[in-house]
């Protein structure tokens, strides 16, 4: 990294309220995002600025990823993901930094146009400062990004296999959409612990929502199916519409010793008789 010479960061500190209002007109301009109040970005602003000065001197002896810039890029870490929970863009949040680079450039132009040579390299200097600091911004908000996303699938293959107490010792688990490995994972971890949580005898796995059943479907529930089993508890799979039971024995699946039901409703009678309990219908 291109050192900034002392005479660059007086400069900087010497016309230090100058930058920042500059900064934070670049940053205003346009209507005010609803977003962010004026108060937090003006806090963020000058709790970077001055953090800003006060490592700016290391610059010219270590990179961003030294201790010496260890409390700033902490900062602009938690500013990055902040700014994702927030939803912000990565070209909003980058130009947090980026927007400093006008008045800075302006500032030096104008406290270094004696020395040409000088000047030119302390614009690179000043350049690259910015330029790193911003992209490990962006590199902080893509993380965290992700992050997100993982942990929102996450929570919506949770929501889209809600595991049903039925009956005392009766659970079901109704399947809508596609299964994939992922989401048979899921149905698995969430299914296996309510067994846990619950002491229940048998669960019926609900497939009326599955549109098909293919091999790598059947592979998913008999997977399941023999956990549940490992658990000590039995498995019924119910909604085996007449499509889906052609598909298997066309597939030439192999689901010997699985109870199968046509509906729930079925499958919830042999799931009582099986622990002994029996519904009857009141007298009128």
């Amino acid at each position: 990294m291109a050192a900034l010479q002392q005479r660059t960061i007086d400069l900087i500190r010497a016309h230090q309220d100058q930058v920042v209002t500059q900064w934070a007109e670049n940053l205003n301009t346009g209507t005010q995002d609803a977003r962010i109040s004026p108060r937090e970005q003006d806090a963020q602003l000058r709790e970077f600025w001055r953090l800003f000065l006060d490592t700016l001197a290391a610059s010219s002896a270590a990179g961003i990823g030294s201790s010496e810039w260890q409390e700033i890029r902490s900062f602009l870490e938690q500013l990055s993901r902040d700014r994702v929970l927030k939803g912000f863009s990565s070209s909003e949040t980058a130009s947090f930094l980026f927007s400093l680079k006008r008045p800075l450039f302006e500032l030096i132009q104008q406290g270094l146009a004696d020395d040409p040579q000088l000047l030119g390299n302390q614009l690179w200097a000043i350049t690259e400062v910015i330029d790193t600091l911003g992209l490990h911004s962006v590199k902080v908000y893509q993380k965290t990004r992700e992050d997100v996303i993982q942990r929102q699938q996450e929570e919506m293959l949770e929501l889209s296999t809600p595991v049903v107490k039925l009956w005392d010792g009766v659970l079901a688990l109704p399947m809508i959409g596609t299964l994939d490995s992922q989401r048979t994972q899921v149905v698995m971890e969430s299914l296996l612990q309510r067994i846990v949580d619950t002491g229940s005898e048998i669960a019926i796995i609900d497939i009326t929502g599955v549109p098909t059943v293919d091999t790598l479907v059947a592979q998913h529930l008999l997977k399941t199916v023999t956990a549940i089993r490992l658990m000590g508890a039995d498995a019924i799979i119910s909604g085996v519409r007449p499509q889906i039971a052609q598909t298997i024995v066309h597939l030439g699946l192999d689901l010997q010793g699985i109870v199968t039901k046509a509906n729930l409703a079925d499958a919830l009678a042999l799931a009582l008789k099986r622990t002994g309990q029996v519904v009857t219908q009141a007298a009128r």
